[in-house]
């Protein structure tokens, strides 16, 4: 919050060629609040118990600002000198802010707050280009946004009126002996605000279009950050919810559906950030296998944590090199990229394959933790599903890889926005390129240390 304000503040101030200072205080407030995230506490609850510090919401606030600093420096060539430049800085900062709110809420009204605080500041950033697709996609995303935000207020207010209160604490004790049909209701409503936030069915009609109509720098943070909040803000919920009603159901349908039809859209997509769009939604349905299981095995929550972080940076990694490329639109653009790019090639390599779930990258040991703690919950045919919607995403993601390695160069001749660029295939931003080489390496290198991740995210949510 310091962070976003100050930025704001200066960039009033400052002349256009002078933004860059806002740049770096933003980066300095992320790298601050990582620091204060990874010092060591005991699980407990703050702010009279509507705010959880723990493991749950300590490695959001790690991966969120580790995300959005990685998502700045990616997009210094794109921002650099335009006129909303330190607007979107404080932004983005404040949309990170939304989704550390959403992982520690521990009471309804901290939660609607959190959504409310991630998805007001994500409406201007789509919409910050300027472009008519972009004005397109930004009031897609405010009435979607608008409309689940009501049906979440539904769901708080019934659970709230049933319950007598708003904190997880109560809620854990009251709903047990309140209506099912009340409390399905509540459960319902809330669930749908927070799909809309992930980008999961059946709030995920905003995700393609918003990705490909925004700035490539907004378009890897709409499909990184707020999800990380929104789904480890769904695991804390239905930790509380009793078991008279089947909701592992409900989430596995809501899973099912995401990764099938993210799956089934992607499958004939040629805009490189569409693909990556509906790719996204497919994600969420795999992110949410663990949530499904929700305190019914030791490894949900930890399996959630890692593949978390792995799917964050693999899908960085892979808007990092559509950034660097930025005169490569379609995948027909690709063709030949492997013998001009040849290091963004192979982190493309590396960020697509990791995405399906391939070793030795960080998804393969998030998704396999994943897919176990489906199976030791009881949800046998979720699994199967999984299974089967990973080995049919290998299509799309090769229809993208087989053309980079072409003889045949390819010419783009659509232009890149929101900025202007020369059209040849070998314009490259720098900072971008070496932003994707670092999230291929980090891709890695997580995968190597998974373990070790897994160990420390295993710690009990504060209750």
């Amino acid at each position: 919050m310091g962070g976003a304000i100050v930025a704001l503040l200066a960039g009033s101030f400052l002349p256009r060629n002078r933004q860059v200072v806002t740049r770096w205080i933003a980066i300095l407030a992320l790298l601050t609040s990582v620091v204060a995230a990874g010092m060591a506490q005991p699980p407990m609850t703050v702010f009279e118990a509507s705010f959880s510090v723990d493991a749950g919401s300590g490695f959001a606030r790690i991966i969120i600002a580790l995300a959005t600093a990685f998502v700045i420096v990616l997009g210094i060539e794109e921002l650099s000198g335009t006129r909303r430049e330190s607007e979107t800085y404080a932004l983005l900062l404040l949309a990170a802010l939304g989704a550390m709110v959403l992982s520690g809420a521990s009471d309804l009204l901290i939660l609607v707050t959190g959504y409310l605080l991630t998805s007001i500041p994500l409406y201007a950033l789509v919409g910050m280009s300027r472009s008519p697709g972009a004005a397109e996609a930004a009031l897609k995303t405010y009435l979607l946004g608008a409309l689940l935000g009501i049906t979440m207020l539904l769901g708080v207010t019934v659970l709230s009126g049933v319950s007598g209160g708003t904190s997880y604490r109560q809620l854990g004790f009251a709903l047990g002996g309140a209506p099912a049909a009340a409390v399905v209701v509540g459960v319902v409503g809330v669930l749908g605000g927070l799909m809309f936030k992930a980008g999961g069915v059946p709030g995920h009609f905003w995700i393609p279009d918003a990705t490909q109509a925004a700035g490539k720098a907004v378009a890897a943070f709409l499909t990184t950050v707020p999800k990380i909040g929104a789904l480890i803000a769904a695991y804390r919920l239905l930790d509380i919810i009793p078991g008279s009603i089947d909701w592992p159901l409900l989430v596995g349908i809501l899973a099912a559906a995401s990764m099938t039809l993210g799956n089934l859209a992607a499958f004939w997509q040629d805009d490189v950030r569409r693909l990556l769009g509906w790719s996204t939604v497919s994600q969420v349905g795999y992110l949410m296998l663990p949530v499904a299981v929700a305190g019914r095995t030791d490894l949900a929550l930890p399996s959630l944590l890692l593949y978390l972080a792995g799917y964050a940076a693999t899908n960085l990694t892979a808007f990092a090199v559509v950034a660097a490329l930025p005169s490569r639109r379609t995948l027909a653009d690709y063709r030949g990229a492997a013998r001009s790019h040849p290091w963004l090639a192979g982190a493309l390599v590396v960020s697509l394959l990791g995405l399906v779930g391939t070793p030795p990258t960080v998804v393969f040991v998030g998704k396999f933790t994943t897919l176990t703690a489906a199976w030791d919950g009881g949800l046998v045919w979720l699994v199967v599903v999984a299974v089967i919607n990973t080995v049919a995403s290998l299509f799309y993601y090769l229809r993208w890889l087989a053309p980079m390695f072409s003889r045949t160069p390819a010419h783009p001749h659509s232009p890149p926005d929101p900025a202007p660029v020369a059209h040849s295939a070998t314009v490259r931003r720098r900072w971008a390129a070496g932003s994707a080489l670092v999230g291929a390496a980090s891709v890695l290198i997580l995968g190597i240390v998974a373990g070790a991740i897994l160990s420390i995210a295993g710690s009990p949510l504060a209750h």
